[in-house]
């Protein structure tokens, strides 16, 4: 009875710890927001989260230069590459976290 309440009491604690855990390696769903005349929707690649970028519409009547910002969990941050959007077009910057990162825990954009 003793080694019975023991296994259930250790399976409750793995239980509780395994709620507890945050899900690092769970993609971020896909963040849209508006600001310096860029319309700009975030993502991380399906098949590798350790790749993201941004996606930034130019609302402006002139280009827009910007770059993405990716923070990799205990890696080193990441700039993609800057890329300029001509009035009305879309275009897309994206990084690579290194392969010992945990994970892109946030995608930001910067108008340079």
């Amino acid at each position: 009875m003793k080694h019975r309440a023991a296994v259930l009491s250790a399976v409750a604690a793995l239980a509780a710890l395994a709620t507890a855990l945050p899900a690092a390696a769970a993609p971020a769903p896909a963040a849209r927001a508006v600001r310096s005349g860029l319309d700009c929707t975030t993502w991380i690649h399906n098949n590798d989260p350790l790749y993201g970028g941004v996606d930034c519409t130019n609302n402006t009547g002139g280009p827009i230069t910007f770059h993405a910002d990716i923070v990799c969990g205990r890696a080193f941050d990441v700039t993609g590459n800057s890329v300029t959007a001509q009035p009305g077009r879309t275009e897309e910057s994206s990084g690579h976290c290194a392969i010992y990162s945990t994970g892109i825990g946030h995608i930001g954009w910067t108008v340079e």
